[in-house]
């Protein structure tokens, strides 16, 4: 496989900044569907009170993990959630009453073997808090054998630090989860993959781990893409995850670094995932910071609160490279929010689009080496068997194609159309 990289300003403004918590909205809504796999069915009803840290959702799906009330409160409706991705979920919707009494059952769990460390892992609604929300239970369950746990600690994304924040802010939460996972899971060693433009993280955390020669601090190039899984695992371990296959397929499981040290809280302290420590930025955000918000806070709260400076033109949900632009600011953060990029109105105009011209650069600079020409070609005439052997299925929509497309063509959504078609055939018994 080859593999490239785009160098490009991060805009990394807030890495400094101060984390501050958020004050608590007059009401949160809570999707049900906040994780890889099958949503959650709420177990509260209209008028219930409910607190800190309380199952409000729960499904018994494989791939499915807990949903908590992030406030102390009622409910005031169960409604209905259009999802980013087209799907439709239900939604609690709580009414703040400013006391965040916590629940009973908020207490450290009893850890004795990988058996009860899972079930601890499930019980705290941990899913991967980068984005892709894949239940961290699931996730230290392989099949294969696995001899590294990688922790993904890069935050690539342009704008973004809020990992950063949780690497200076939350190191001993970090060695605590990983030390946990090693301990329980029987793998033998953990390398932290951060890249080299945090230099205060990489010391922190070489000094945090001093001495332990089961986890090393990986420092990597600082270029767009490294956060990938695939790549993070070619960068750090030297190994090529087979088509179609799993990071454990190439001996390794791979953690966000938000996910360990949340694991790493809720061990110490029984806390499931409530809150997220967000980032603010953008040329239209008046106050670029991380914040801390409870899980269900509106964006529009959120926008109120960081101040927009001139006229707001377009909010990603996400980094500006990956992050999807958001049609409806009540839409409520959840476990994977890392960020809200508020953009003017001149930053979010749309470049004139204009005819391919074939000059390569999109396969150049492909991350995973992939050809979106040939594969534009492939969709356009609906070849699934060729969109099968130009690997479309290993798109990971990181942008990098239209980043560099002189012609600025939507590259990146027709790869994910591509991709999409490509997997639903094979889905419906396409051939590859």
């Amino acid at each position: 496989m080859k593999l490239n990289s785009i160098f490009l300003s991060h805009k990394k403004g807030t890495e400094n900044s101060e984390t501050i918590a958020m004050p608590l909205p007059a009401r949160v809504k809570i999707s049900m569907s906040q994780h890889m796999g099958a949503p959650c069915e709420p177990t509260v009803a209209k008028g219930d009170r409910v607190l800190v840290g309380q199952v409000i959702g729960e499904s018994n799906a494989f791939m499915s993990c807990p949903v908590h009330s992030s406030v102390s409160g009622t409910v005031a409706a169960i409604s209905e959630l259009l999802t980013a991705g087209g799907k439709v979920c239900k939604m609690v919707e709580i009414d703040t009453d400013g006391e965040q009494e916590l629940s009973p059952d908020v207490k450290p769990p009893v850890i004795t073997d990988k058996a009860s460390l899972c079930e601890a892992v499930r019980q705290s609604g941990c899913c991967g808090m980068g984005g892709a929300g894949f239940p961290t239970d699931v996730k230290l369950q392989p099949k294969q054998q696995v001899d590294t746990l990688l922790i993904n600690a890069s935050e690539c994304e342009v704008w973004l630090t809020s990992d950063t924040q949780e690497m200076l802010n939350c190191s001993d939460d970090i060695i605590r989860g990983i030390k946990a996972v090693l301990q329980y899971t029987g793998i033998p060693k953990c390398v932290i993959g951060i890249e080299n433009n945090k230099p205060e993280c990489i010391d922190l955390l070489c000094k945090k781990t001093n001495g332990d020669s089961t986890i090393e601090v990986k420092p990597l190039p600082s270029v767009y893409g490294t956060g990938a899984e695939l790549i993070l695992i070619e960068k750090c371990l030297g190994r090529e995850v087979p088509h179609g296959g799993l990071p454990a397929d190439a001996g390794a499981i791979v953690m966000n670094v938000t996910s360990v040290s949340t694991l790493g809280k809720y061990l110490a302290t029984g806390m499931p995932v409530v809150e997220r420590t967000i980032t603010v930025d953008g040329d239209a955000c008046a106050k670029p910071q991380n914040i801390v918000v409870p899980v269900g806070t509106a964006y529009q709260d959120i926008i109120d609160f960081a101040g927009v400076k001139g006229e707001l033109g377009k909010v990603v949900a996400g980094g500006a490279m990956m992050g999807p632009a958001v049609e409806n600011l009540s839409y409520p953060t959840t476990k994977t929010t890392s960020g809200l990029i508020f953009l003017s109105k001149a930053a979010a105009e749309p470049a004139p689009v204009n005819p391919c011209i074939r000059c390569g650069r999109c396969v150049e600079y492909c991350p995973m080496g992939l050809e979106p020409v040939e594969v534009n070609q492939a969709y356009a005439a609906r070849d699934v068997q060729e969109l099968g052997k130009l690997h479309a299925d290993y798109c990971f929509n990181c942008g990098s194609c239209s980043f560099v497309c002189p012609a600025k063509r939507p590259v990146t959504q027709m790869m994910s159309l591509a991709k999409a078609f490509y997997l639903g055939e094979i889905k419906k018994g396409g051939n590859k």
